[in-house]
């Protein structure tokens, strides 16, 4: 297996060729022609000098960011995928501190004028339309091609490949670097336990600009020659109109694009036969979503698995699990990886059944944050573990159970809560759709639970849900304040963001 993404690129066309590598809004390429679109742009690229350096691709999921992004690092240069719902203010940021050699944006996206307000804050940055990006590979010749050719031959697999930006639920968002072998190798491990075939048909619902859009969705699909079918933003009934139309097998994504799914009055009536592979993650996975994955689905392989950006793919749970392990764990260390459990305030490494902070250590940890290594040795000790900042346990077996974010916990009357535990619990109660549990401040307690609850029509009352928990929690975790709201706030990845929920507290 090729461990660059050029050679991925490459690979996929000779061993693929005529089979559909990515359709969206009645358009396709093949692999043959992905191929050549990518070695046409890079060659562009070259030709108006905007080789090598950092290229920050400002853009949603598209066939145009696929042969873009790809292009990029088989010009020798290095990817920095932009969040598509920033704002102009956040990706001038992000130029500034990558030193963006080319800008290419998909302006008018969600009705913005992206270009306009990016070259106010910016006007030394050479931006350009995603657009037009396809005119530019209109003048490349043979000799221009050949040229580009010699630049992908020389990408080394310890180049970093791509700086993705952490999604910044607290504090100013870090740019992770990762060398292209760790690119590649995200996608072989998260392919290798989703058994992933050139048969299968894959619905990237999570965003390119996200490792799991692009290292476990685009670069997925170049591995296995699968056919991918992005979505620019996510939509529950056209994506299941995709699922019974395009006959889709597989479909990642966050617990938030699965409850979805599951609520969407499309749902019922939706032929989901086709679906065979499910996975899901996060910091907390309610166990109610797993169960009505495995129950209400046709899914023949559900799992859950955890990563971050700083290691894209750490745990996976794997065929043969049984239900209660996929239910309630993350699966065990992937090949490369190994994961332990330490004392948060310490450092010392515990033994299995104990609670503390969640550390990995392999070839998947990041090599570090973008100009900054202050930061980067705070994340990762002098023996190469990253402190991951969330609170875990490890059975005999090696299998991780997330119980919450070190930051997320609140001091209930001198006693930890982790909100987790409780949302878990909540979570059971019937006509509950999803739910989130946060510290507010008290006189007397120092800090209470205050959930916040999205409910079904006809759905329990505060009172019923703080009985509800009163039954199955011990009294300092039961919330002491019940708000119901139509929907929890979140980022792209599918992340609440507690912050704001704080922030009504």
């Amino acid at each position: 297996m090729t461990d660059t993404v050029p050679g991925l690129v490459r690979r996929a066309a000779e061993e693929y060729g005529d089979a559909v590598a990515c359709a969206m809004d009645g358009r396709s390429l093949t692999f043959t022609e992905l191929h050549d679109r990518v070695r046409h742009t890079a060659a562009a690229y070259l030709k108006h000098r905007m080789p090598g350096g950092r290229v920050v691709l400002w853009a949603p999921n598209s066939i145009d960011w696929i042969v873009a992004a790809l292009a990029v690092t088989y010009a020798g240069g290095t990817l920095v995928p932009a969040n598509s719902r920033y704002t102009a203010h956040e990706v001038a940021d992000l130029v500034d501190r990558t030193g963006a050699a080319l800008v290419i944006v998909a302006d008018g996206f969600l009705g913005r004028t992206q270009i306009t307000d990016l070259r106010a804050l910016s006007p030394t940055a050479r931006i350009i339309d995603l657009a037009d990006v396809g005119i530019l590979a209109e003048g490349v010749d043979e000799l221009d091609l050949a040229t580009v050719e010699a630049v992908a031959d020389a990408v080394a697999p310890d180049d970093i490949a791509d700086i993705l930006f952490t999604s910044g639920t607290s504090g100013r968002p870090k740019g992770v670097l990762s060398a292209h072998r760790q690119t590649v190798a995200a996608a072989a491990a998260w392919s290798a336990v989703g058994e992933v075939t050139r048969a299968d048909r894959y619905l990237v619902i999570s965003p390119f600009f996200h490792s799991y859009g692009y290292k476990v969705g685009v670069l997925v699909g170049l591995l296995h020659g699968c056919a991918l079918f992005p979505m620019a933003t996510f939509d529950p009934e056209a994506a299941l109109g995709l699922i019974e139309s395009e006959r889709i097998t597989m479909v990642p994504g966050a617990p938030a694009i699965f409850l979805g799914l599951l609520e969407s009055p499309a749902f019922p009536a939706t032929d989901t036969s086709s679906l065979r592979f499910a996975n899901t993650g996060a910091a907390n996975v309610p166990v109610t979503l797993v169960e009505r994955l495995q129950r209400e689905l046709s899914f023949d392989l559900v799992v859950t698995a955890f990563g971050m950006t700083e290691c894209v793919v750490a745990t996976m749970c794997r065929r043969g699990d049984s239900d209660e392990t996929v239910a309630t764990t993350c699966g065990r260390a992937i090949d490369g990886m190994e994961t332990a459990i330490a004392d948060p305030e310490t450092g010392e490494h515990l033994p299995p059944g104990t609670e503390g902070e969640l550390l990995l250590r392999g070839s998947q940890v990041m090599q570090g944050y973008l100009d900054d290594p202050a930061a980067t040795a705070e994340a990762i000790d002098a023996a190469g573990w990253l402190h991951t900042g969330d609170v875990g346990v490890l059975d005999a077996d090696g299998y991780l159970r997330i119980t919450d974010r070190l930051k997320d916990m609140y001091i209930c009357g001198g006693f930890n809560v982790y909100p987790a535990e409780v949302e878990q619990a909540l979570g059971r109660l019937d006509g509950v759709v999803d739910v989130a549990v946060v510290g507010a401040p008290d006189e007397r307690l120092g800090e209470v639970g205050k959930a916040f609850v999205v409910r079904r029509e006809g759905g329990p009352d505060a009172d019923a849900v703080i009985t509800y928990a009163r039954e199955r929690l011990a009294n300092f975790k039961v919330p002491r304040e019940v708000v119901f709201v139509d929907a929890l706030p979140r980022n792209l990845s599918g992340k609440v963001l507690k912050t704001e929920l704080r922030s009504a507290s």
